[in-house]
């Protein structure tokens, strides 16, 4: 038998408007083993969070500025023969995300430049940040065998990742940043002896912020990531302790530090050869990484060569789809969610995993991208949490309950997707005058619909909440879907259930549903 002839090679870009500048690295990536090759990054200076952090909104200057940057990469990216877009993707931080017009940023970008811009939010951000940190995890586990924080200071947010070994136990980010730092200090009018005090007091109050929030020992690593911190290990010849990681000494970063913090914006630019934006933010940002250091008594930490765009390309080799490592985290984490409501744990575990082998097998029916059975599994573990607030429409106050908590990774449009699905696992059918739905594009209802009508069957298959059916097979035609089992005879409870709940899927693939026990060996 042939093999099968190998996929060329898949260009793909990555555009990353943040606070201070736009970034854009250009990968090949190998669609057999979906591993990456970096070709060629860019980066050029422009202040959007300048504007949005002290005004609120982005200047129509810094809008001009962005689209004129944005213009000259979508020349570059036709030079490579980049055009599709489906190799390119483009995400906006902090910068853009807390501006007040940042519809209007957006919409005037796409007119200007064709590009379409997510507006990254942070449950992304952390699950893009742990995907880019994947290869260290897995490749030099023994500098992850204890408690470590991930941290990363970008211009307008710090980020950070407590990982145990390679579970993630605590994700958040801080309005914490270089640029609002440097902000922060050009505002202060007072003496210069006073200037470190004033970025100190902020940085101390987050590392309060996230010690009292996190009940875990104190890390015994920090994993330290950013442009600022990898310049300095540079400069500071810090030697690679293996792959991309580079181990720091405490007491030289703080050495090299102090220097940076005695001198000007200025006078950096021309020791060190860097842009005007970059030499403002550099001194703030890497206070920052030594304060937490200091504070958590860490004498030395590591740093990660490894960026935002890293994680996005990782993403983009698998079409967007969550990779088996990333779902591993979001599942454990909705997991944990689901327990502080006290759910049915077996119950809810049996209904995901029925779900996800109906979305198998059903595959070539409901036609679904695979990234929705990420959104499928993750439902039907909480579709039932809404019983916390009351059995009483209870599918509404799951609904509710997604909608309003914090899963690992999962950013805004996911969990309204998630919560819809829950909220249909019972009562009406999708209805243009119930919440949210309307709001979704017509691919998404439609999404929603399919995965709900799976939901229903999947919990009629364990109604009695008994876990007794284990394998399902599913035959179907024109007319009719099928579902067997070997596992039990007497199914009369459950197909009493599905008569009740099988309607929606019959609305929505126009094919009848049956439950049979036995037929060929499963």
């Amino acid at each position: 038998m042939k093999k099968a002839p190998a996929k060329p090679p898949r260009l793909v870009a990555v555009l990353d408007i943040g606070a201070s500048s736009v970034r854009m690295q250009i990968a090949e990536i190998n669609q057999t083993t979906f591993e990456i090759r970096r070709i060629e990054s860019f980066v050029q200076a422009v202040s959007i969070g300048s504007d949005s952090f002290t005004e609120r909104r982005i200047q129509r200057s810094t809008i001009e500025d962005c689209v004129a940057v944005l213009n000259a990469y979508r020349k570059k990216l036709d030079e490579y023969g980049i055009v599709n877009p489906a190799q390119i993707r483009v995400v906006a931080t902090s910068g853009v995300r807390e501006a007040t017009n940042q519809l209007a940023f957006i919409d005037r970008v796409y007119v200007a430049s064709g590009f379409e811009i997510e507006p990254f939010d942070e449950a992304e951000l952390h699950r893009v940040t742990y995907l880019g940190m994947l290869p260290f995890i897995e490749n030099q586990s023994k500098h992850f065998a204890d408690e470590s924080l991930v941290l990363e200071v970008g211009g307008g947010t710090s980020e950070l990742l407590l990982l145990k070994q390679t579970d993630v136990e605590f994700s958040r980010t801080y309005r914490l940043g270089s640029l609002r730092l440097r902000h922060r200090l050009d505002r202060f009018e007072g003496p210069t002896s006073k200037s470190r005090s004033i970025m100190e007091t902020p940085i101390a109050q987050t590392i309060h912020e996230f010690q009292t929030a996190t009940k875990f020992p104190a890390p015994k690593n920090l994993i330290a990531m950013g442009g600022d911190v990898r310049f300095a290990a540079k400069e500071i010849n810090q030697k690679p302790v293996g792959g991309k990681l580079t181990e720091v000494k405490l007491n030289r970063l703080i050495e090299f530090t102090d220097k940076v913090l005695a001198q000007s914006p200025n006078q950096l630019v021309t020791k060190y050869h860097m842009s005007l934006p970059d030499a403002k933010t550099f001194g703030p940002g890497l206070l920052t990484q030594i304060m937490f250091a200091q504070k958590l008594k860490i004498k030395k930490f590591l740093v990660a060569d490894v960026n935002l765009r890293d994680g996005l390309i990782q993403e983009m080799s698998r079409d967007k789809a969550w990779a088996d490592s990333i779902q591993k985290q979001i599942v454990r984490s909705a997991i944990q969610l689901a327990r502080k409501f006290k759910f049915d744990e077996p119950h809810a575990t049996h209904v995901a995993r029925l779900a996800c082998a109906l979305f198998d097998d059903l595959r070539e029916l409901h036609n679904l991208p695979r990234r929705y059975r990420s959104i499928m599994e993750l439902s039907a573990l909480l579709h039932d949490i809404g019983y916390f607030v009351s059995s009483k429409s209870r599918h509404k106050h799951s609904r509710y309950l997604i909608l309003n908590s914090e899963i690992f990774g999962v950013g805004a449009r996911e969990l309204n997707l998630i919560s819809l699905v829950a909220r249909y696992h019972r009562g009406a059918s999708p209805n243009l005058r119930h919440e949210g739905y309307p709001l979704l594009d017509r691919s998404d209802r439609v999404a929603v619909a399919k995965m709900a009508s799976i939901l229903r069957i999947a919990k009629a298959l364990d109604v009695a909440q008994n876990q007794r059916i284990n394998r399902v097979a599913c035959d179907w035609n024109a007319k009719f879907v099928n579902f067997r089992t070997q596992d039990v005879v007497d199914l009369g409870l459950e197909r009493l259930e599905l008569e009740q709940v099988g309607t929606m899927f019959t609305d929505i693939f126009g094919t009848e549903v049956t439950l049979q026990a036995g037929g060929d060996e499963l």
